[in-house]
């Protein structure tokens, strides 16, 4: 009989609306799912930890604890990045351990912890840490090809991974790679050597998946992560119901009640359907991931990241340029971080006039041996590269290098964290936590909206309210003028009166949903002003070289330096967060620091001047 884990409700939706379904929605079905009977039930890790607190304005944690308050019987199950846990970089083993113990007080049964090299070493703190709490650890093996990931080089990692304590194994193929006949191969290759329970998640990308769990079954294969119709096939995982079906009267039968599976389809088709602002069509059988091996999710960032940059048709450059780089760095499998990485060198590489012009803070890390060790040596230029800007390369266990930071952050975060879990949120996504923390305590949590703003909406709402607003002004901030652009509103009417319930405003490329409680009158003026631009500075006197700019769009997270500092070639003036990465951007020469041109929160276009400095 074969075990089903039901992935809907994470990666599911992960995959094909971007993680953006809220808890709200979830729970009719989960109540259907606890019925049915699965082996466990995926609802947490991966991106939806940030995604819960950056765009949906939840408390993933409360999502956990609503889940929990459904599914009495069946285990719950999460996606954990090893000494990544649920972010972007590595963290102290303190961190790493009371994360877990968190989690699973709050519910976590079965922990399928993973890093993205394969890098046994990174996994150590995660799977000590899980077993002391009496969980399940699930070992999971990031699935690739290429010139060194072999059936042996797997089999080898997977006695690795069942010597350090992992109760079971999983076979995670992200970008949907494992052909059929490999399927078979590995998986017959796996139960011959090591004793535990195998677990296959693959997605359907390459449209090949439905028979890779059907030779994985002939082989021998325990447990297969699928998605319930609603959130399958595409970039996601093959359909529940249709394997549940097709093994029926076979020695794989599952038992499981189909009714209620497809009872449960009906509501997530439904509730789906409010999602479709964040549908991509990327999210569909693409074979091209045969050759670029780029998980569906990371291709729709990556297409909108070209878009914010007018070059959308730089596309099909920028899938040629990733397995290039991926071979430079060592044939890392693409998976959160790694596929961040790669991909966003590849973007800034066709974005640049030369090739490595510019290397992202991670991307000198994982150069540095700061993630772990690479399935294969990384290029002699780029090691030169790195080693050339002083830097050192390291060997042994990364985490190894961290210092204790929960006392840090608990410090930090002391004035808006109320509670252990608002503090493990802050130590690990400090800038989004932050805002959240912030927000919830002043009671101003306002989730993006579900559907795009246009004007056709904007008209209707002024015209049904019978307010005029401008839409288009200017607001003056420290002498700094801002182009303003209202996009819509929503209204009620109490006890006669007109009142805006919220608006939304984009200020540059920054769109904000600001929530009002402010009666006003039946009209407002009806004339707007003619639109404004931003008062910039004036660079065109300053030398070209010291105009020290963006390389591709972002948002400025830090600025390392205050107009009057003496800076050295190679100092970090700032740093830009782009596709969830940190990029250094560095002094080109020995100067002082004449003009900083842009804010912390500040979005930014590609070759937007940043700082501007001049030669000493």
């Amino acid at each position: 009989m074969i075990k089903i884990t039901e992935n809907s409700l994470r990666d599911g939706h992960q995959s094909l609306i971007a993680t953006r379904l809220r808890t709200q929605d979830m729970l009719e079905a989960a109540a259907l799912f606890e019925a049915v009977g699965f082996y466990s039930v995926e609802v947490w890790g991966g991106a939806t930890y940030d995604t819960c607190l950056r765009y949906l304005k939840e408390d993933p944690f409360e999502r956990l604890a609503a889940l929990k308050g459904v599914f009495k019987t069946t285990p719950l199950q999460m996606l954990l990045r090893g000494q990544n846990l649920v972010g972007y970089r590595h963290y102290a083993d303190d961190v790493v351990r009371e994360f877990i113990a968190l989690s699973a007080e709050a519910g976590i049964d079965i922990f399928r912890v993973f890093d993205a090299l394969n890098d046994a070493r990174n996994l150590k703190t995660s799977i000590e840490a899980i077993k002391k709490q009496n969980k399940h650890v699930q070992g999971a093996i990031c699935y690739t090809t290429s010139p060194v990931h072999t059936i042996a080089s797997f089999v080898a990692y997977a006695k690795e991974l069942v010597a350090m304590g992992c109760d079971s194994l999983a076979i995670k193929d992200m970008a949907g790679l494992l052909r059929p006949m490999e399927a078979f191969e590995l998986i017959k290759a796996l139960k011959a050597e090591v004793g535990v329970l195998i677990s296959l998640h693959t997605h359907a990308t390459a449209g090949f998946a439905f028979g890779a769990h059907l030779k994985a079954c002939e082989a021998g294969v325990d447990i297969l992560d699928l998605s319930n119709s609603a959130f399958a096939e595409g970039t996601s995982h093959p359909c529940t119901q249709s394997m549940v079906a097709a093994l029926q009267g076979t020695p794989y039968d599952t038992l499981l009640d189909l009714s209620l599976m497809e009872e449960a389809a009906g509501i997530l088709r439904e509730k789906r359907s409010k999602y479709k602002r964040f549908e991509s069509s990327y999210n569909q059988i693409d074979t091209r991931v045969l050759l670029n091996q780029i998980p569906g999710g990371m291709i729709s960032n990556l297409a909108q990241q070209l878009k914010e940059q007018d070059a959308l048709e730089q596309i099909d450059a920028l899938l040629l340029e990733i397995p290039s780089v991926r071979q430079d760095f060592g044939y890392p499998p693409l998976v959160t971080p790694t596929s961040q990485i790669i991909g966003t060198q590849a973007l800034l590489n066709i974005l640049s006039k030369n090739r490595y012009e510019h290397l992202t803070k991670e991307s000198k890390n994982l150069i540095k041996g700061l993630y772990g060790k690479t399935p294969a040596p990384i290029c002699a230029m780029l090691q030169e590269k790195v080693l050339s800007e002083g830097e050192e390369i390291f060997r042994g266990r990364s985490a190894d290098l961290l210092t204790d930071e929960l006392l840090a952050a608990k410090e930090a975060c002391k004035d808006f964290a109320k509670s252990p879990t608002d503090v493990i949120s802050y130590a690990i996504l400090p800038a989004v936590a932050k805002v959240f923390l912030q927000e919830r305590n002043a009671g101003n949590l306002t989730p993006e909206p579900l559907t795009e703003t246009s004007q056709s909406t904007t008209s209707k709402s002024q015209n049904h309210s019978n307010t005029q607003i401008p839409e288009v002004f200017e607001v003056c901030v420290n002498g700094k003028n801002y182009e303003v652009i209202f996009c819509g509103a929503n209204h009620t009417e109490e006890m006669g009166q007109n009142q805006i319930q919220n608006m939304t405003l984009k200020i540059g490329n920054k769109t904000q949903n600001i929530v009002c409680n402010q009666a006003l009158p039946s009209k407002l003026p009806a004339s707007t002003p003619e639109p404004t631009t931003p008062v910039a500075p004036n660079f065109e006197s300053s030398d070209p070289s010291g105009l020290i700019k963006s390389p591709m769009p972002g948002v400025v997270s830090k600025l390392c330096v205050s107009v009057g500092d003496c800076v050295q070639k190679g100092a970090m003036v700032a740093i830009l967060e782009a596709m969830k990465m940190e990029h250094e951007i560095l002094a080109p020469f020995d100067g002082v620091i004449k003009h900083i041109a842009v804010s912390m929160g500040d979005c930014v276009q590609k070759d937007s001047v940043l700082v501007v400095i001049e030669n000493t």
